[in-house]
């Protein structure tokens, strides 16, 4: 790896003035509708925003820092926008990555080609605390692990788009992206009509068709569903059942389900319906106590032996977590070589492993320029912006890495592009990033846009919604052809 790599990443990108603050084309509209707007109104379109996300239900729960669990994700009014070319571009990139993680955990749950090659190290899979051995020589139907992708993107430049993450367990945020439309088109009917804004309404039945599309192949008929939630204390509970409800599914836990001679029922009113998939929004760990952690009482005593029988489906597969590790991620674009033949689309951050001790030494010298992560972290947990660091806390990570280098990366950071966001001060340029969504079934399916995060605080580049993060909505628009001269 080249160590200096991070250090030639350019100044922050204003998405709507571009590199030369003149407003991309993409933007004219917003901007003369942001230059005729007044703060006042603005302000009470925020409020009525908030009451809607209120009546909605629209909430996460954050259970560590006391009082009401319950909160709303900040909503910013301003739309953040891409171009259809941009996202035609993201969309290749995107397909080509989640099929070459579904490749890989294939792979590593059968003939570990790619480590056989020594393209990425056997400890590393063998050892991850995420690799399932029950998966070991079992074939999924149509062989996809991954059905629910979420890839993390961050943008530098005009045409510099990098993937800061891969989510391929339960990704969670759709809900957000899909209210944050129904919100936009409500407040701004009319800002909506003058823009020929692709749609993201349909993402509920592109799921359900995706779903469908990998029942077991003893599904005869028409193949029951169900949505498997760990309850209403769960974070993501309101996107569980709002899914649910969309496809028109059952919303079940793991007391609403049971296994007999290795078959899953659902018990109903009228009996035991027999359940032929299952979108399980539930950790590895706790899918079955007979299998996974014995004490758990989320999940469904027996269900991987009827998995493993072929007499359901589980979406996504257990093990496929292994995608999210963070010291996997740096071997994302030698997959896309090895098993589709074909350069990268979409590059990784370059990314500093603490495990190796050329790179730690270098993390170490260099804490305050990084972004240290734990490998298996999320939601911006455990995780060090160097830049905005103490000097106690540089010094805490220092202890941290060298007495559990391989639990930490680093990265550098990143001058995330902005978007004009409504604050108290009024519009004023905020980090964000963006979380598309992948489908993969007997096709791979996506909406356009994503989930746009925002850090509402100023200077602040953590856009997760428990660490003071909010949303937009996301516009892919495609834009009249200029004429010719």
């Amino acid at each position: 790896m080249d160590m200096e790599q991070g250090r030639q990443l350019a100044q922050s990108f204003d998405e709507m003035g571009g590199p030369g603050g003149d407003c991309r084309p993409q933007y004219r509209v917003i901007r003369s509708w942001l230059d005729g707007a007044e703060s006042e109104l603005l302000r009470l379109k925020r409020e009525e925003a908030e009451q809607l996300f209120r009546q909605i239900g629209i909430t996460f729960a954050v259970y560590t820092e006391g009082g009401d669990p319950e909160r709303l994700i900040p909503f910013d009014l301003i739309p953040r926008i891409l171009d259809g070319q941009e996202w035609d571009y993201l969309e290749r990139g995107l397909v080509q990555r989640v099929q070459a993680l579904n490749a890989f955990v294939a792979d590593v749950y059968h003939e570990r080609e790619i480590v056989k090659a020594g393209k990425v190290p056997e400890a590393l899979v063998l050892h991850n605390e995420s690799f399932e051995a029950e998966m070991q020589g079992f074939t999924v139907p149509q062989e996809v692990y991954t059905h629910i992708a979420g890839i993390d993107i961050v943008r530098t430049g005009p045409k510099e788009f990098f993937v800061l993450e891969d989510n391929c367990r339960t990704p969670s945020g759709v809900s957000y992206m899909l209210e944050d439309r129904e919100v936009t088109m409500r407040l701004f009917p009319e800002l909506f009509g003058q823009h020929s804004v692709r749609p993201v309404s349909h993402y509920p039945d592109e799921l359900l068709e995706t779903l469908r599309s990998v029942a077991p192949e003893r599904c005869s008929g028409e193949p029951t569903i169900v949505l498997l939630t760990p309850g209403q204390f769960n974070s993501a509970y309101y996107e569980h059942s709002f899914l649910a409800d969309e496809m028109g599914v059952e919303l079940v836990e793991g007391s609403d389900l049971i296994v007999e001679d290795a078959v899953v029922y659902m018990r109903t009113t009228e009996g035991l319906r027999r359940v032929d998939v299952i979108y399980r929004r539930i950790d590895d760990a706790f899918l079955d106590p007979l299998t996974f952690n014995p004490d758990s009482m989320l999940g469904v005593a027996g269900l991987m032996q009827a998995y493993r029988t072929g007499n359901v489906t589980l979406a996504n597969a257990p093990g496929a977590g292994i995608c999210d590790d963070k010291a996997i991620y740096t071997f994302v674009p030698e997959m896309v070589r090895f098993y589709l033949g074909e350069e990268p689309m979409l590059n990784n951050v370059p990314t500093y492993n603490c495990a190796k001790e050329e790179e730690r030494h270098y993390v170490l010298d260099n804490l305050s320029e990084l972004v240290i992560k734990l490998v298996h972290g999320s939601g911006g947990y455990g995780m060090l912006v160097g830049p905005r660091a103490s000097e106690a806390e540089l010094g805490e990570f220092a202890t941290r890495i060298k007495a559990k280098p391989e639990a930490y990366i680093a990265q550098p950071t990143l001058a995330l592009s902005t978007c004009p966001t409504f604050v108290d001060t009024g519009i004023a340029p905020r980090h964000v990033d963006l979380r598309p969504f992948v489908l993969v079934g007997d096709r791979v399916r996506v909406v356009p846009g994503g989930l746009t995060r925002v850090a509402l605080r100023e200077g602040s580049l953590v856009v997760n919604s428990s660490q003071g993060g909010g949303t937009k909505d996301t516009w892919v628009i495609d834009l009249p052809e200029e004429p010719s001269s």
